[in-house]
This record gives structure tokens, sequence and C-alpha cells, in this order.
């Protein structure tokens, strides 16, 4: 097509020389992603942790895979066989909230049939020849799109993407805030779950080129560290962030999680709940329920600053003292 001249102006968006991840391959959804390295590698049965995301298991019920669940401890790792994966089987390792990176590091050459879920740790690289797959938007305020690591190449041409009709929460959130934008949100996460593989849309190609990703990583690191120093002997984890973390909330474990993420709700901050299907999956003897039911996901991202997270802190202290 050729390129067009004038006319009406469009968003205006800064163009960098190279876009985030530039070697990675640029999907329209994490699930995408995975979807990708389950049809090119096509494995015969995945290992999957209870305590993970229902988009996880959907493509391989959609697949015909066998599956089978494991559970994590309150380090947020494995408690899992690796010796038992056959040459056909692959085991989904989580960076759990992207504070994983050094477990992960450290335990990917247990077994050869590894693949890293970094839909929550947008900023840990990916490790050579280890196939690993990343939801740029759990990060980001982007329609769409997922980012792909692999040396596996899976023989299909694909369609690009389109997002223009992805954007509308993004946008009236700007203007009449998160609570009414809400439905529209649940609209275009219900979108994405029917999609098939795709290239990534020009339009969050767009998106992603003109985000400062240095200012994202300080300030959710400076977030993170800020809440930790006051919450630390309160939470449940033992939370360990190490230089090549970046995390994508701070997660609090407290027995008192529903009463007090009620009290945030009220007070207009919201806090995601991960996830609530794994309490449809295993029951309180797995501990992956109780990971569940316990942690508050508490926001740390780049739109906020130290007064922003002492009106959590507030709220959360004050019902300690309560």
């Amino acid at each position: 097509m050729l390129k067009e001249i004038g006319g009406y102006f469009q968003l205006e968006l800064q163009q960098k020389k190279q876009s985030f991840y530039d070697s990675l391959l640029h999907l329209n959804s994490g699930r995408s992603a995975l979807m990708y390295i389950l049809k090119a590698r096509k494995y015969s049965k995945i290992y999957i942790p209870y305590f993970t995301c229902d988009a996880v298991l959907k493509p391989i019920v959609n697949l015909k895979i066998s599956y089978e669940f494991y559970d994590v401890n309150n380090d947020l790792e494995p408690i899992f066989d690796f010796d038992i994966v056959k040459d056909n089987e692959a085991v989904i390792l989580t960076n759990y909230f992207g504070i994983k990176s050094t477990y992960i590091n450290r335990t990917y050459n247990k077994t050869k049939n590894i693949i890293v879920d970094n839909a929550q740790a947008l900023f840990s690289k990916p490790i050579d020849e280890i196939d690993t797959f990343y939801s740029p938007r759990k990060f980001l305020g982007i329609p769409d799109g997922g980012l792909l690591s692999s040396t596996i190449k899976y023989d299909e041409i694909l369609e690009q993407g389109i997002s223009y009709d992805k954007m509308i929460h993004l946008l009236k959130r700007i203007d009449l805030g998160a609570q009414a934008a809400y439905l529209d949100f649940q609209k275009v996460e219900s979108k994405l779950e029917h999609e098939e593989i795709m290239k990534m849309s020009h339009l969050t190609e767009s998106l992603l080129s003109s985000i400062d990703f240095e200012f994202v990583k300080e300030k959710r690191i400076e977030n993170y560290t800020f809440l930790h120093n006051q919450l630390k002997h309160s939470n449940d984890l033992n939370l360990k962030l190490s230089t090549e973390c970046v995390p994508l909330v701070y997660p609090f474990k407290t027995q008192r999680a529903n009463e007090i993420r009620n009290l945030l709700l009220n007070e207009n901050i919201f806090c995601a709940k991960y996830w609530p299907n794994v309490l449809k999956w295993c029951t309180n003897e797995q501990n992956s329920y109780n990971l569940t039911d316990q942690i508050i996901a508490l926001p740390i991202d780049q739109r906020y600053n130290h007064e922003d997270l002492n009106q959590v802190l507030n709220i959360i202290k004050n019902y300690y003292e309560y």
C-alpha cells in the first residue's frame, strides 16, 4: 500500500528506532505466544501450576494436549519432580509477579523442555534456547500484544492484528475513570480469548515504541521497595527482590486478605486477585488455594508515587491497629 501523505492527523506517538525486545516475535497476545509454542513443539503433555491464570490452560485444552497440575510453595516455587518430564513433554515455569527471575535462571536447566511464563515479568530477559512468552499489556497501557522468544518456527503465515477496536477502555479511563470503563475492559478481555495467532498490530507496535521503559522499570522497583519496607514484617511471604527483577505488583499475603481488599476497594484502590479459577481447580489442601485466597496484589506501577502508596499503607495499617 502506498504511503498516505496529508489529510487529518493520527495519534501523535514518539517513534523510536527500535521497539522493546525488538529481536523477539511480536504477536497479538501472550496467549497466542503460548499457543505458538504448543503448536510448533507438538508436546504430548504439559505440566502446569495450579497457581496460574486460566488463560494459560485454555490453549492446552483447545489443542487437546494432556496436562497435569503441580503445586507451588510459599516461596512461589514449584513442588515438582523435574525428573518425570519425558522427551515429548514440557513444564511451564511461572515468573510470579516478576520477582522469580533468579529462581528461573537457576532452575531452567533441570529439564530440557521448559516453557517460561514471563507474562508477569516483562523485564526478565529471555534465556537462550528456552521458549519464553510475555504479555506486555499487564505492565503498560496498550490494548493487546504478546512477545515470544523461541528457536522454533511455526509453519503458518500470520495475519496482521487489528487493535483500534480494543482501545475504548484505555481512552474512556482517561476521561471518565476506571470504573466507567471496566465493562469495556472486560469486553476486550473476552475478545482476546477468541483471537487466533496473529502478528502484533501496527497500533500496538507504535504504542510500545513510544514508552519510556527505563522510567517504567525504575518506578516499579522504587514503589515496590517503598511498600516492602513498610509491610515486610506483616507479609506472610518471604520476599526478596534481586537486581534482575522488575515487579508487576507487591504481593501482600495475609489471612485477612479479603477484609483488607474490600477496605481498599471502598477507597477506589483496585487490587487484582490472582487467580479466582485456582479455587475451582484445587482444594485448600494445595498451597496454591491459600496463595490465591490470601494474596493481595498491591499496585506499585509507574502511575503512582509515594503519596499514592501512603494512602494504601494507611488503610492497611489502620485495619491492623483496629
